[in-house]
């Protein structure tokens, strides 16, 4: 699809990897472990877009000229905090008891690296959760695997289909990439999608 760069994807994400073949790009995965940490004085936009140029620091000495870096960083903002992984299931249950009921902004951040220089696409999408159940908590913890997603939850999983009211913005941002945005801006970056 893209003419003129080799894409590499630098995640471990399975959702932001599926997203990719959905919109037909081709890529190789390289990654490399980066420390998460940010300023502490940070708020959502800027945390998702700090850890998404921090990913793609670790890899742009290696870039070829003929190579176009993905990296990406999805940051739950709910109540001037930042959920991220749950290391566990007390946490993943803290996580979406505070969820319940309420509306969080779901923040990705994408950085695009050549050796030419970088570019970074921000996304923002409002989630409403409708109250949960203790039990729905528990089962989705139990079934699932919320301890790689931010805020605890997959929105196109179990708990999403059951417990998401509504959402103002892009879907797919939520699940890990804004795919229409990040379309848009390879355009841009590259001059030319073959289609």
């Amino acid at each position: 699809m893209l003419n003129t760069y080799r894409v590499i994807l630098a995640s471990g994400s399975p959702r932001r990897q599926q997203l990719l073949t959905d919109m037909g790009i081709k890529f190789e995965l390289r990654i490399k472990s980066v420390d998460e940490s940010y300023p502490v004085h940070f708020s959502g936009e800027e945390i998702a877009s700090f850890l998404a140029r921090k990913k793609a620091e670790a890899l742009s000495e290696e870039l070829k000229e003929d190579e176009l870096l993905i990296t990406a960083d999805t940051v739950v903002w709910h109540r001037q905090n930042s959920l991220e992984k749950p290391q566990n299931a007390i946490e993943a249950k803290k996580m979406l008891q505070a969820l319940s009921g309420d509306t969080h902004v779901v923040i990705t951040a994408v950085c695009l690296t050549t050796k030419n220089g970088e570019q970074i696409i921000c996304d923002k999408t409002i989630v409403k959760f409708a109250h949960l159940t203790e039990a729905e908590i528990d089962h989705y913890i139990e079934h699932y695997n919320p301890f790689d997603k931010a805020g605890g939850y997959g929105i196109q999983e179990w708990l999403g289909l059951i417990g998401i009211e509504e959402i103002k913005g892009s879907y797919t941002n939520v699940v890990g990439l804004p795919t229409q945005k990040l379309y848009k801006a390879l355009k841009g970056t590259t001059g030319q999608i073959g289609l």
